[in-house]
This record gives C-alpha cells, structure tokens and sequence, in this order.
C-alpha cells in the first residue's frame, strides 16, 4: 500500500471516530421530550408565536436533543390551567405569564406586568440585578416549578370600550375583562372585572356579557376582532408598560437535566426575550394605522383620568402588602430598586 494511501485511510479513520465520540457525547445526555401547553393560541400574533418559537430554536439550538413540543391551549389541559398541571408533573412544561396566577401566589403578579410600573429595560434590570430573580425563583419553587422568563413585549393598550370614557364616573358598572394587578385597580373604580383567556374575549364582548375589555397591543388586538365589537381605544397602557412571559418547567423534570441542556434552554429563553421586545415595537404602528382605517377611535387618557388610576394603584399596592408577606417582599424589592434607577434614568434617558 502506498505511504499516501495509507495517510489518507489514517486521517478517514481519525474524523470517523471523531465524529462516534461526538455523538456518544450527545447520547450521554437523555434525550427531552416534553410537552408544552400554552395560554396562548399559537397563532397570536407575539402571545403565542413566542411560545412556538421555543419549541422551534430548543430543537434548532439543541441539534435534536431536546424537542419541547407546543400544544394548542385546551390540547392538554385548559389553558388557564397549566400551572397545576406543570406544578403536579401532568405537563412537563407550559408557555404563559406570572401574571395569570394571582389566586395561587399573588405576588407572582410583580413579574407578570406592574400598574405604572418599569418599562422593558428597569423591568429587566431589577430582574436580573436587582433581587428580582432571586424572589422570583422562591415562589414558584415552592409549586415545584422552575420558570424561567422567556419573553417579553412593549406597551399594551388599555382597553376597547362601547362608548367614549371621559371620567372616572364613566366606568362604574362596567362589566370589563381585565388582567392581572390592573384589574383590581379597575374593581376600586367601580369595575366588575373578569379574566377571560384570549379566546373567550371576542364571544364575551359579542354577546354582551362584558361591556369592554383589554387584552395587549395593537398588532395582537387586530386579530382577535375586538374593532368589529368596540370602537374606542384607550392608551396609554398605564397597566401594562412592560409584560414578560415565562416557561414553566416541572422541577423534578427540570433537575435531571444535564448542565449543558440546562444552558440550551436558558439561551433559547433568553434569545426570546430580545426577540419579542424587537418584533413587538416593530409592529404596532402598521396595525394602528389599520385599525384607524377600520373606523377605531384612538384614544388617549387624560392627565385627570391617570391620576386616578395611579392614586387607585397606589392603594391597591398597599392593600396587597398588608395581606401577602411575600407580596410586600417582591414589591418592596421593585420599589427599592426603582427609587435608586431613577437617580440614572432622570439623567440618562431624554423626556
């Protein structure tokens, strides 16, 4: 045999058993398989294509290792639901927001979205330099879930309304879907409120059982209709200046993975996160323009209106405190770090 064959058959062999220790390597890590229910439809513009998205890059960025499949909501348990279900291990994991689990651990709401609270970037920085993180992952813990937060999104609207909001007075005896700590701000203004999950909300409104709703953005209301049922749109959303999302994970389940899997998915949630900040800033004025030209009055809330809505918050917040310890840790927490990041946004950022 020539010296070049043989050469040649040596560095074959050398790539080959690189490529068998490669793949020992990967088969050394169970295999995941999870299923992932969702709050969301799938199709929802952001809500529920963010959450398609983890299924699509843990896949991608995992060459195969990890599949964490997407089902629709109501495919696997209903979709306001999936916290039991993943708490208890029916589930292995589910796509939602913190915000959603206020008859379970009402401080959980601070991570979701805050009443005239910090917009993306002061709510990510208390989050994950400022303590936030830390109280966080205690409170689900406790549920046996590791969530990890894995979007996020822009200011929503504040709400559709029948008829034309010009005081306080206007909205006592309102029947109003709403989420979350806003939605108690709301009952102190003489609301009846409600949440219902992004699917119900349409029929609801259609069929007169709430007089008004707010679900999130431009670009996600115009899918769901609601211009065809209310005309006038209310903003700023004063409720809502930021919303993350987060993916549940049963901690048992969680636990057993290797550290590199771990890694992967933490990436891809991160990832996410940056890439639902963008999308959503990037899409809302296309689908306000269109919502005009579908005869949607935009509305904006007076400084009176805020006023009050902001002095209702600030009661509700102290309320809550005085009701739940864990509430008034996460909330001081956020407080806290808000009084010492205004001292760098007043000086930072323009008007």
């Amino acid at each position: 045999m020539k010296l070049s064959t043989v050469l040649k058959s040596t560095a074959c062999f050398a790539v080959l058993a690189g490529v068998t220790l490669a793949a020992t390597g990967a088969d050394a890590q169970e295999r995941v398989r999870w299923k992932m229910g969702s709050t969301y439809a799938g199709s929802l513009t952001q809500l529920g294509t963010l959450g398609k998205r983890v299924d699509e890059r843990i896949d991608a960025v995992s060459g195969g290792n990890i599949q964490i499949k997407f089902y629709e909501p109501g495919a696997l348990v209903p979709a306001l639901e999936v916290f039991d279900a993943v708490s208890s291990g029916s589930i292995d994991a589910a796509f939602s927001t913190p915000g959603y689990w206020a008859g379970k651990v009402p401080a959980l709401q601070l991570f979701g979205a805050v009443p005239f609270g910090p917009q993306a970037g002061e709510y990510l920085a208390w989050v994950k330099f400022g303590g936030g993180q830390e109280i966080f992952d205690e409170l689900y813990g406790r549920h046996g879930i590791k969530s990890l937060f894995c979007g996020l999104i822009a200011p929503e609207a504040s709400g559709w309304f029948a008829k034309e909001i010009n005081s306080p007075e206007d909205l006592k005896g309102l029947k109003m879907r709403f989420f979350g700590l806003g939605a108690k701000v709301m009952e102190k203004l003489g609301v009846s409120t409600q949440l219902l999950a992004g699917g119900d909300i349409y029929p609801a409104l259609e069929l007169g059982t709430i007089d008004a709703t707010e679900f999130s953005m431009p670009a996600i209301d115009l899918k769901l209709g609601f211009h065809q049922v209310a005309k006038y749109y209310y903003f700023p959303g004063w409720h809502q200046q930021s919303t993350l999302f987060d993916l549940m994970i049963n901690k048992e389940k969680w636990d057993k993975l290797s550290d590199t899997q771990k890694a992967q998915i933490e990436s891809v949630c991160a990832d996410n996160i940056g890439y639902g900040f963008a999308e959503g800033e990037a899409i809302q004025f296309s689908a306000l323009k269109e919502l005009q030209e579908k005869g949607v009055q935009i509305k904006k809330w007076s400084p009176e209106m805020l006023d009050t809505m902001r002095t209702a918050w600030e009661e509700v917040a102290s309320e809550m405190s005085a009701e739940d310890a864990d509430f008034k840790i996460a909330y001081d927490s956020l407080q806290s770090f808000r009084t010492d990041y205004k001292i760098w946004k007043d000086i930072g950022y323009l008007d």
